[in-house]
């Protein structure tokens, strides 16, 4: 089977969109993990949406909540290119949370803990010198010390997380 899938030229064997960038046109499982062609996948979130801070909490929230932390980056993913700029850092952060959370959910222990470390201390970061320790009623202590919990727990078990098990509470 072609590497197109319909999506692009794709000349170069690649899959491209109709802009001619290059795009993954495989579907995926709930972790984002790319699966055959032709296998029924997980819905991929549309990319480039525009949403308002608690829309993003909401839908971030309940994709988390449903094991899907890959797709719940992409929503922060999102915020963070199409929001306000003082909140870049904020929305980069908790996208990297989700991410760290995807690779402890995969088995890369290694990338889960030293991402989920990493934003929790850009959340704790942004906190502190933005002064908010609550935008758009997320509790960013809570999620700082889930995320650091969740690393060393992971560090110290070596355990493979079941994401929406151990999915964070953004709100507390």
């Amino acid at each position: 089977m072609s590497g197109t899938s319909g999506v692009g030229d794709g000349s170069d064997g690649r899959d491209r969109d109709g802009d001619g960038r290059a795009r993954n046109a495989r579907p995926r499982d709930g972790l984002g993990r790319p699966l055959p062609y032709g296998t029924a996948g997980v819905a991929r979130q549309p990319e480039g949406i525009v949403r308002a801070p608690e829309q993003t909490v909401v839908e971030a929230q309940a994709l988390l909540d449903a094991g899907k932390p890959f797709h719940a980056h992409e929503v922060f993913e999102d915020a963070w290119k199409s929001g306000p700029a003082e909140e870049q850092a904020l929305w980069r952060a908790l996208a990297q949370v989700a991410v760290g959370l995807t690779h402890a959910a995969r088995g890369n222990l290694t990338g889960g803990v030293r991402l989920l470390r990493r934003g929790a201390g850009g959340v704790e970061e942004w906190a502190r010198d933005s002064g908010r320790a609550r935008p758009h009623g997320m509790d960013l202590g809570g999620v700082t010390r889930w995320a650091r919990a969740l690393a060393d727990h992971v560090e110290a078990t070596g355990d493979v997380v079941d994401a929406a098990a151990r999915a964070p509470r953004l709100r507390g």
